[in-house]
């Protein structure tokens, strides 16, 4: 019921013209850059929020468009008024070759996507999805993880698990903690990760290899950042030189690769607590130019170009919704669901 009453109110605004006053007011009321943050390139409504995208955003690559929006360049904005936006996609993950790119090229739209070099060589899975991956394929039915049981019959006690599994490894306070742990409980569990070393493996769910990265870049469409060695979350490293291992080398395996300077670069989950005052100091050392977190927020031209502001993007979310949410609109549905809230939750 509410998300027919979401769609419902978004396509009134959308077609009624509310949208588009909105988004004509934005251009008015001062310079901002939208950055949406994907992680897959899969998902009901991906096509049609870009090509939305596409027609009311003037969509840029990241490096060309934080250029501009640093360095107060006029001329482009008055051939092209649209406000500026870019579609980036962290982590690196399969799907961004085999439907990411071929959707740059249908709509001819330039993507950022931000590698972890430490996955593309080993192809493993990446960690934040391993305790869902461990709990579902688990075939015992009764485990113990931690001195805690869990009754996989169930399926509530299989999320359990994978929530137990996932905050462990979160939390790890290094990488080597995080990697032994993994491994203690795949051989717990019986049961063995995917990774994309093994011969017949390609699911969309597993990294980039380097062959794909090149082709994506020669395609001119898809730019690359830098997202750490092996995705840490940078606030919990116990060891500073880690940290910034972590951050350098990125960077610097990056560039042998590719072949240039990388001058981007995204916070593992990215909120100011994953971050951290020594993970600031630590990007800005390394000699990036930029850094993006996944605070929720539009950029204005006094934002710190180390904390950059991303908004989600939800690969299922309707494009008019979508529409609609950029342009600020669906607040009106929040104070609504305030005073009318037994309505929306029936």
């Amino acid at each position: 019921m509410r998300e027919r009453l979401r769609l419902l109110l978004a396509a009134c605004f959308y077609y009624s013209g509310l949208v588009a006053l909105a988004l004509w007011w934005q251009r008015r009321t001062g310079r901002r850059l939208v950055i949406l943050n994907y992680h897959r390139a899969t998902g009901k409504y991906l096509y049609r929020q870009v090509r939305y995208l596409r027609r009311h955003y003037h969509i840029m690559h990241l490096e060309d468009a934080l250029r501009e929006f640093y360095t107060l360049q006029q001329g482009r904005r008055e051939r092209d008024r649209r406000i500026p936006l870019v579609l980036t996609f962290d982590d690196g993950y399969l799907d961004n070759y085999t439907c990411g790119l071929p959707l740059a090229r249908s709509l001819h739209v330039p993507i950022t996507v931000f590698l972890i070099p430490g996955y593309i060589e080993s192809g493993e899975c990446f960690w934040w999805l391993a305790g869902s991956y461990l709990a579902a394929h688990a075939p015992a039915e009764k485990v113990t993880l931690e001195g805690k049981g869990y009754d996989l019959a169930q399926a509530e006690e299989r999320e359990a698990l994978a929530q137990a599994i996932d905050s462990h490894l979160r939390n790890a306070n290094s990488v080597a903690e995080r990697e032994r742990f993994l491994a203690a409980v795949q051989r717990a569990l019986d049961v063995a990760l995917p990774c994309r070393a093994r011969e017949g493996i390609a699911d969309g769910a597993l990294p980039l290899t380097w062959q794909e990265v090149r082709e994506m870049e020669s395609s001119g469409l898809v730019s690359f950042g830098a997202h750490t060695m092996h995705h840490p979350v940078l606030s919990y490293l116990a060891d500073p030189a880690e940290l910034r291992r972590e951050v350098v080398e990125c960077r610097s395996v990056l560039e042998e690769r590719l072949g240039h300077p990388v001058s981007a670069f995204a916070y593992p989950i990215g909120k100011p607590e994953h971050i951290g005052e020594a993970g600031l100091r630590a990007v800005r050392a390394a000699g990036y130019t930029y850094a993006l977190t996944t605070i929720e927020a539009v950029n204005t031209p006094h934002i710190d170009p180390y904390m950059l502001c991303r908004l989600p993007g939800d690969v299922n979310l309707h494009w008019l919704v979508m529409a609609c949410e950029l342009a600020g609109l669906l607040g009106i549905l929040s104070r609504l669901r305030k005073k009318y809230g037994q309505v929306f939750r029936r």
